[in-house]
């Protein structure tokens, strides 16, 4: 029994040798998720090292997360110069991708009320992992890096619950309150001052296929939103011809597959325009623990 039994398993371990062949080829990915997520995270404590898991120093956030990332990299590619020249890139853009997040963690302070400070925001909002995560991952798809930013984003994804793909674009002051199941797909652009609640998808509503029925790639699929709107808990957004226009608040539960002009109020039940609307468009300075970030 035991022999018939090993006979068994070395002829799976054969077929799926033979099947990894075609998928991989010799490339070892055993360490590069781990790794990923471990360069993640000291690219994000190298901004915000007082609120690592650890003390830790800037430089020394920065040099682990720079070796890690040309480690990466050159396992993507064989260009000797290729991961060095990316790795350069991401770390001088590391001040950009900060003050930038500095305007989203603004944006959480302004839009929760239960939120009683900055240091809250990092350590207890799940949206602030997801968001810095996204920010780094961004600049890495938009350099044209494969697989790499899709592994970070679905680290921040599995941590919080809140589902961004890197290829997505996001404006200044953005805010995900509480967060959970949450998605927004690859080809989605989101203006400055936006702030949408759980459950919402900005996804796409279908795609094209070729004459083999294979998926169109590189087609713009998801909408776009523009500065200054509001979404709420459950709404859901489609298609890649849908624009919803500055200053509209989508409510909670709509489903929409159109465009929507500037400056309206959609409900589940109707679309009306309310020129009375408020809007907290309120740009004050963080509050005294921010001095410390």
């Amino acid at each position: 029994m035991e022999y018939a039994f090993r006979e068994l398993i070395g002829r799976t371990a054969d077929a799926l040798r033979d099947a990894d062949e075609g998928h991989i080829g010799a490339r070892d990915f055993s360490t590069f998720k781990s790794s990923a997520e471990r360069m993640t995270d000291r690219l994000i404590d190298a901004m915000f090292p007082r609120h690592a898991g650890k003390a830790i120093m800037r430089e020394q956030a920065l040099f682990e997360a720079s070796e890690l990332l040309t480690a990466l990299l050159s396992m993507l590619s064989s260009d000797a110069g290729y991961a060095e020249a990316v790795t350069r890139t991401l770390i001088e853009s590391l001040p950009e991708v900060y003050r930038v997040l500095k305007t989203d963690l603004q944006a959480a302070y302004m839009g929760d009320p239960a939120a009683k400070g900055v240091d809250e925001i990092i350590l207890c909002y799940p949206a602030f992992p997801a968001i810095a995560t996204f920010r780094l991952a961004h600049l890495l798809y938009t350099a044209g890096v494969p697989l790499l930013p899709r592994v970070m984003t679905e680290y921040a994804h599995r941590r919080t619950g809140i589902d961004i793909h890197p290829g997505a674009t996001i404006g200044e002051s953005f805010f995900i309150d509480h967060g959970t199941g949450v998605v927004i797909g690859e080809t989605a652009t989101i203006g400055s001052g936006v702030k949408i609640y759980q459950h919402v998808t900005i996804g796409a509503k279908s795609f094209d296929t070729d004459a083999q029925g294979m998926p169109v790639k590189g087609m713009k699929r998801h909408p776009d939103i523009g500065d200054r709107v509001v979404i709420y808990a459950g709404a859901t957004i489609l298609g890649g011809e849908t624009r919803i226009g500055n200053d509209c608040v989508i409510g909670g539960s709509v489903w929409l597959t159109h465009s929507v002009e500037a400056g309206k109020m959609v409900l589940a039940h109707a679309a009306v325009t309310d020129s009375t609307l408020k809007r907290d468009i309120m740009h004050p300075t963080l509050p005294e623990d921010s001095a410390m970030l």
